[in-house]
């Protein structure tokens, strides 16, 4: 992994989510986590981390496999708030992508998350997606 993030830090993908995709550290926040799960959909092929950081309850009948696959291209991401009370935590955002038609979409999510021994984890969200009109 190599490159700028694709989560918009303007920092190296090593210097930002890698190490947490890989593995070497732990979000210390939600907007931590929310990145780093950006990215790894962005760069496909990380299901596993995808699956890890999910809250079980909320994950079951979920595959690395399928969370594995890049069906889209993400290319851009925009916090538009974020908030963390104790082990609880929520990040809206944008995420923008590009399917087959070419045309850029816009994933609309308010997301929440939950502290659970020391680990950050995505618990869910309210999501809307719509044509970007950018």
């Amino acid at each position: 992994m190599s490159g700028p993030c694709p989560c918009g830090s303007e920092k190296s993908l090593e210097d930002c989510c890698a190490p947490y995709i890989n593995g070497a550290a732990h979000p210390k926040t939600p907007g931590q986590l929310m990145r780093s799960r950006y990215t790894a959909y962005a760069l496909g092929g990380h299901g596993d981390y995808l699956l890890a950081t999910w809250f079980p309850a909320t994950a079951r009948g979920l595959t690395p496999e399928a969370l594995s696959k890049r069906d889209r291209e993400w290319t851009r991401l925009q916090i538009v708030d974020k908030q963390q009370r104790g082990d609880q935590g929520f990040v809206e955002f944008k995420a923008y992508y590009r399917e087959g038609d070419g045309e850029e979409h816009i994933m609309h999510e308010k997301s929440v998350f939950q502290r659970s021994g020391g680990r950050w984890l995505y618990v869910g969200g309210e999501v809307t997606s719509a044509p970007s009109g950018d």
